[in-house]
């Protein structure tokens, strides 16, 4: 068994014992190539964001770093420019061959929430070692946005693998001639390159620029609030932007990507040599993201894009990151958009799922 699990494999975890929660796991949970996770009812607001250290349980760091508990059983608001560290209500007894990543899910990376996962002994965010017995944690830290949350709302999502199964360059370009990967010519470099659309067909909107001072998202609520009241618009007829330091913004690729369904994909972090800004909090693309979409073309990706301590100019075409593609150790018998309520396919510019229009 070799690849990223797919979620035939992870109810077989679930079963096994391998993935538990209290309550238990909902069948809603379980994506094509993912497990969506769930908060706890306590949510511990810190005094900086912390990493638990070799051989160091969490809740030990939470003793030294904790400032005060907050109940989430009513709901509550967790504000910006916060860190908090909830529990999940999963925890994982995973063998010794199989290891996990975690990531924000879609509409958490679009909100500026950012979300990473800890766990006990753990030394880098979001990477769970193999065979790993212990609970897991969600380090939140709204960085646009105050949010209000509940127990159970799902803000990230975990991945697991087996074995080394990275498509090599050379693989990756195979598996484009077999079934192109995107609209255009790839641009193949330890990944699948991707690049910003700042020219677009119709019009000059090009993206959305979160406004400093907006009200609170209650992250229950889809389609409920005016995207006017949270984001300017951004417009460009010469196909450049300049970003503002510490400014948040949604953009969208040139490309239109296709993933496969025997394969699933996840967006690489950007490097400091391609400019002052970072791309994309929520990077795993599933199998069968655009593989339906109208017209059979793919989706476009949109872009979480934040600009760093000095002003950078973006230009329509410029490469902001790549996709890491991996195979599957089974096709998933669920796939993204085909089988499943999936809120981005055959997307274009688009906001969260929390905003009208």
């Amino acid at each position: 068994m070799t690849g990223v699990l797919s979620s035939q494999q992870l109810v077989e975890m679930i079963e096994d014992g391998q993935i538990t929660a209290d309550p238990c796991i909902l069948p809603e949970q379980v994506q094509p190539a993912s497990l969506d996770m769930r908060l706890g009812r306590t949510a511990y607001r810190v005094r900086a964001s912390f990493l638990a250290g070799k051989d160091r349980p969490v809740a030990d760091r939470l003793a030294e770093f904790e400032m005060h508990r907050i109940d989430l059983s009513q709901g509550a608001v967790l504000e910006k420019g916060c860190v908090y560290v909830v529990p999940l209500q999963e925890r994982l007894a995973l063998s010794e061959n199989i290891r996990a990543v975690a990531n924000a899910k879609s509409s958490t990376g679009r909100l500026d929430l950012l979300t990473r996962a800890i766990t006990d002994g753990g030394t880098e965010f979001d990477r769970i070692a193999p065979g790993y017995h212990g609970p897991l944690y969600a380090e939140i830290c709204p960085r646009s946005f105050s949010v209000l949350v509940r127990p159970g709302m799902r803000l990230n999502q975990i991945r697991f693998r087996s074995g080394d199964a990275v498509l090599t360059d050379a693989e990756l370009g195979t598996l484009h001639r077999e079934n192109p990967l995107v609209d255009s010519d790839p641009v193949i470099d330890h990944g699948l390159g991707f690049s910003v659309d700042l020219l677009p067909r119709d019009g000059t909107l090009v993206g959305y620029r979160a406004k400093p001072h907006a009200g609170v998202i209650d992250l229950d609520r889809v389609g409920h609030y005016s995207a006017a009241d949270y984001w300017e618009e951004v417009h460009s007829a010469s196909g450049r932007i300049i970003l503002d330091p510490g400014a948040f913004y949604i953009l969208v690729s040139r490309e239109a990507v296709h993933i496969p369904p025997s394969h699933a994909a996840e967006m690489a972090p950007y490097l400091a040599m391609v400019g002052e800004f970072r791309v994309h909090y929520a990077g795993f693309f599933d199998p069968g993201f655009g593989h339906d979409a109208a017209g059979g073309d793919g989706s476009r990706g949109v872009l979480e894009v934040r600009c760093h301590e000095a002003p950078f100019v973006l230009e329509h075409g410029q490469t902001v990151g790549r996709l890491v593609y991996e195979r599957m150790s089974q096709v998933p018998d669920q796939l993204y958009g085909a089988s499943i309520a999936s809120n981005y396919q055959g997307q274009g510019l688009k906001l969260s799922k929390h905003f009208s229009g």
